[in-house]
């Protein structure tokens, strides 16, 4: 039997961190996470949390290893001075090829009366995963982006048929107007970060013009993604996040789903630590999930949270 002995600080597992996205973790499972990042110093953080799922067996329903989760949960680690991380690699900004799937459809204008229920599906599988990014990556803006932490993809869904997307994912690393409305210090958000959602992609299909979808869209998915959240990784945000561009939008569908409009951003990345991507200017609007929010994401109440599988 190989006997892990837990160097360095010692501070204990707080009880935020030792359910993460359908795992438990015990004292011993941080004392092997730390044990691969002494005993293989060399490797990137990507290779890191590689290496840690395979250890701890770490996979999706399907066997895939979950190396998105497994960063996210590295870096709440470390923020609570847990395990130190190798250093961040400067990002380069390459897109991955995404497969051109021949997905336009028929012209639809209607009022979004004729059409509902409005429902949203999450893009479960393999198949339906590569559409979603096709769909993405062809028709909206920013096209798509390869993702990283936890994260969900919608089809936005009339019966059957597909009128849009929408993707939650990990939210800015530092946002000055948003932590400061929270009450936020360096020390909470660190702590509780995870607990604030980006809507970062929000896509009508170019041949649909349906009034009002997209508000009803994002009022649907406000509705219901904590419960999924909670479904897929085992905890509960308490608040969406997202950014508009000035230059082509003015966020009336955020408005219209009754989105609060903070101000601008500073012209920086959402994961930009350093001040080092200089980006546009966006409004930035938030959306709380429950009325105890604040409460929650200063510490003064616990998440929701549910035991994994």
């Amino acid at each position: 039997m190989l006997l892990l002995v837990w160097e360095g600080k010692n501070q204990a597992m707080d009880e935020a961190i030792r359910s993460y996205s359908g795992r438990s973790f015990s004292d011993e499972d941080l004392a092997l996470i730390r044990w691969t990042r002494k005993t293989y110093p060399k490797l990137s953080r990507s290779e890191l949390a590689a290496t840690i799922c395979e250890i701890l067996d770490w996979q999706t329903p399907g066997g895939t290893a979950k190396v998105p989760q497994c960063l996210s949960y590295l870096q709440m680690l470390e923020d609570r001075g847990l395990v130190e991380l190798p250093a961040l690699q400067k990002v380069q900004n390459k897109r991955k090829p995404v497969a051109k799937l021949d997905l336009a459809g028929e012209a639809i204008e209607a009022d979004i009366r004729a059409i509902e229920p409005i429902r949203l599906r999450i893009a479960e599988d393999s198949q339906d995963r590569l559409k979603w990014r096709s769909y993405v990556d062809q028709y909206h803006q920013l096209g798509y982006r390869q993702g990283y932490g936890s994260r969900l993809q919608y089809f936005i869904c009339s019966g059957e048929r597909e009128l849009g997307c929408l993707q939650y994912s990990a939210s800015a690393w530092a946002l000055e107007e948003r932590d400061r409305w929270i009450g936020w210090t360096v020390a909470d958000r660190k702590i509780r970060l995870h607990l604030v959602v980006n809507n970062s992609r929000c896509l009508i299909f170019p041949w649909v013009r349906i009034r009002n979808l997209a508000s009803q869209s994002l009022a649907l998915a406000s509705r219901q993604i904590q419960q999924d959240w909670l479904r897929h990784f085992c905890y509960a945000p308490v608040l969406l996040e997202t950014f508009v561009d000035l230059e082509q939008y003015r966020g009336t569908s955020y408005k219209a789903a009754n989105w609060i409009c903070l101000g601008e951003t500073k012209g920086r990345g959402r994961q930009d630590r350093y001040n080092e991507y200089s980006l546009s200017r966006k409004a930035i609007y938030l959306y709380p999930l429950q009325k105890d929010f604040r409460a929650v994401l200063l510490g003064e109440k616990a998440c929701k949270q549910v035991l994994p599988e």
